[in-house]
């Protein structure tokens, strides 16, 4: 039956039957769709101009196409006509990498690079990191929202600055809470963090692996927590990563990077593949299903690729991270 349904795709594939591919497979339960199916989904997707929809359904199965050429060709064309030339050219350099010399690869590689010249450059930050505060000034320094950099990817609300939002860490900042925490940070959150320190995204959904799928299709974020100690939201704070795992009896598999609206629900680093100074992977932990963990991305960056707003619209992601 499933063989016989591949070949009808592939054929609705070859006589650009693309809406045919997406109303049969949107057909199968979202649990029984494994990822040949999921990428037929997602390559009709992109023939459709559905870009955002095609990027939402690779994404539930990054973690199986992490060696896959295909699968990041595909999510890498969906990034480009997104306009989204930064995760662009990161997916089409790894399909480059497993699959050298592909000629549509490099094609691709060229119009991106090319389109990213074009683009005006951003001006350079003045200050040097001798200029930024202390790590005792940070405490005393108040963030206020007209000083941060509009980005469309974080809620800068008085509420959501004043609970989660912090001074820009510096490097002994990181060092110090990476100490606390026994655990090196993501590259890709730190930088992230020294744009933007903590918060509240418009984005706050994340598509659940299809596999893992049985109750919800997607998990959802409250805040990210921000690197330093001086708000109780924040990695080292009262009610941070720590005080979270001990309190709630979470396992002890790395860090609590995202609150969630429910308080038995957890956004974490999992650094029990990777070793505690490895890149983690980032999981949900649920504390009402018997702390079930729910895989959701092999890294933090794809992990904030793929948040979705609540019309699953994926966020511009330029200038925050």
């Amino acid at each position: 039956m499933r063989d016989d349904l591949l070949v009808q795709l592939q054929e609705w594939h070859e006589e650009d039957e693309f809406q045919e591919i997406v109303d049969a497979i949107q057909a199968i339960p979202v649990e029984e769709r494994d990822y040949e199916l999921v990428n037929h989904l997602g390559r009709a997707l992109n023939n459709l101009e559905r870009y955002e929809e095609a990027v939402e359904q690779f994404l539930t199965v990054a973690k199986e196409g992490t060696g896959d050429p295909l699968w990041h060709y595909r999510i890498g064309l969906a990034y480009y006509y997104l306009e989204q030339y930064a995760h662009a050219l990161q997916a089409f350099e790894r399909a480059d990498e497993l699959d050298p010399e592909d000629e549509d690869t490099l094609e691709f590689l060229e119009w991106i690079r090319s389109k990213m010249e074009e683009e005006p450059s951003e001006e350079s930050v003045d200050e040097s990191v001798d200029t930024f505060p202390s790590i005792t000034e940070i405490s005393t320094v108040p963030v206020s929202v007209s000083h941060l950099e509009p980005t469309g990817f974080w809620n800068d609300s008085a509420e959501a600055v004043d609970q989660y939002v912090l001074a820009p860490p510096t490097d002994e900042q990181v060092e110090s809470v990476e100490e606390q925490l026994v655990f090196k940070l993501p590259t890709s959150y730190i930088n992230m963090m020294k744009l933007h320190n903590g918060g509240v995204p418009h984005y706050r959904h994340f598509p659940v692996s299809q596999a893992e799928a049985a109750k919800k299709v997607r998990v959802e974020v409250k805040g990210i927590l921000g690197i330093g100690r001086e708000k109780a939201h924040s990695l080292g704070g009262e009610t941070g990563s720590r005080f979270i795992i001990e309190q709630g009896g979470y396992p002890e598999i790395g860090v609590v990077i995202c609150e969630c609206p429910s308080d038995s629900e957890v956004v974490m680093l999992d650094y029990r593949e990777s070793g505690n100074a490895g890149e983690p992977e980032v999981v949900h932990v649920d504390k009402k299903e018997s702390y079930k963990i729910t895989w959701l991305a092999p890294n933090f960056e794809i992990f904030i690729q793929g948040l979705v707003n609540e019309e699953n619209q994926p966020a511009n992601l330029k200038g925050a991270l």
